[in-house]
């Protein structure tokens, strides 16, 4: 822990070389984390580039801190006019923190950020927030014996440490659960989803030859389902568009589910498999090599997500939950080859989704956690 303050630089990415560092300094960092998943440097060039809409909107900074001239650390300051104006209040967020455990360099980026949300009128600094809530989100503090699952962030236990160190204090939990697969779906989740197949409730698989419009779908039902939740900004055109293309290579029609009533869409699941599983062989790099290591490690994926879940308000507790679950746990036990699949993230007050949850048999196996920060 030993630098000095003074030996700690904190300076804005603008050039090339800067991105390439901070895109490749977690790297490093995690080299001998058995844990950690590189993502794609390909694919974070273009989510840091004005191709993400959402970059389009906000107003983001990356910065890097350097610790005797060497790379330590890095951090995002984000405004979000969009946030700010949906929750009627002056935050700003910081995201895809990373550092060395020095106090002095954790210290120095969230400084950084403080001083640049002042300028711009910011009451409050919340995060990690990759780059919102339609991201990733929070750092771990529980659950650090297993790898992350798809879009979950990760971090080493000492992270905690450092905001609490900062000043910084709890501003949210999220949860995960898991749950391993048996033969069939829990008695009481088929017997409630029953109800609402007698009430002229279906559920059916995504169109992938009308992929955009059933995701267009998923964003109505998804801006109604989750209006009222912490943290909530509703996706846009642009985002979901966004979104629906990195998705899309990984979606298993049978898995990802439109629940109908009369035909309206009023409810939507996705079980994503992990793909984490397949990029931790790859190493942050899309050569010939790793593109077969892909087509080898994606058929030995045993793992799911579920990412896209919501339910239209007018229609919760009529079995729409428990029918899109029956429906997808047997059209994954019926595809065979995957064990488990996680519920994430959740938040730590959101009890009605954590009831459909635990009825379902899952249990709670990793929490994360926003900070926040008066300004």
């Amino acid at each position: 822990m030993g630098a000095s303050v003074s030996a700690v630089e904190v300076r804005e990415a603008r050039t090339r070389r800067d991105f390439n560092a901070f895109i490749k300094f977690p790297f490093s960092l995690y080299a001998r984390d058995p844990y950690y998943v590189p993502q794609l440097v390909r694919d974070m060039k273009t989510h840091y580039s004005a191709k993400n809409p959402f970059l389009r909107q906000a107003e983001v900074k990356f910065f890097l801190a350097f610790k005797n001239g060497l790379p330590a650390g890095r951090i995002v300051s984000i405004i979000n006019p969009e946030h700010n104006s949906f929750h009627k209040e002056n935050a700003g967020f910081f995201g895809f923190f990373e550092s060395v455990n020095d106090s002095h360099v954790a210290d120095a980026l969230l400084r950084t950020v403080c001083d640049e949300l002042r300028k711009q009128g910011m009451k409050v600094m919340r995060g990690p927030m990759n780059f919102s809530t339609n991201d990733e989100c929070g750092f771990l503090i529980d659950g650090f014996d297993s790898p992350p699952m798809l879009m979950m962030s990760y971090n080493p236990p000492y992270y905690n440490e450092l905001m609490e160190g900062c000043g910084m204090a709890k501003a949210r939990d999220l949860y995960a659960y898991n749950y391993t697969f048996t033969g069939t779906p829990p008695e009481k989740v088929v017997r409630v989803a029953a109800l609402a197949e007698r009430k002229g409730i279906t559920a059916r698989p995504i169109d992938m030859k009308n992929f955009m419009a059933d995701m267009k779908s998923f964003k109505d039902i998804y801006n109604s389902a989750w209006k009222d939740n912490w943290g909530f900004i509703p996706l846009s055109n642009e985002e979901i568009s966004y979104s629906a293309a990195r998705l899309k290579p990984l979606v298993v029609p049978e898995f990802t589910l439109i629940a109908e009533k009369n035909g309206e869409p009023v409810g939507f699941l996705g079980f994503l498999p992990d793909f984490n599983s397949v990029l931790k062989h790859m190493h942050g790099k899309l050569t010939p090599v790793t593109l077969l290591k892909a087509l080898y490690f994606s058929k030995k994926i045993t793992a799911l997500r579920v990412l896209l879940y919501g339910i239209k308000p007018e229609y919760r507790s009529r079995g729409v939950e428990a029918l899109l679950l029956a429906k997808g746990y047997n059209n994954i036990v019926q595809r065979g080859g995957y064990r488990n699949v996680e519920f994430s993230w959740i938040l730590e007050d959101n009890i009605p989704v954590q009831r459909i949850i635990e009825m379902f048999g899952a249990s709670l196996y990793k929490r994360y956690r926003i900070y926040e920060k008066a300004l």
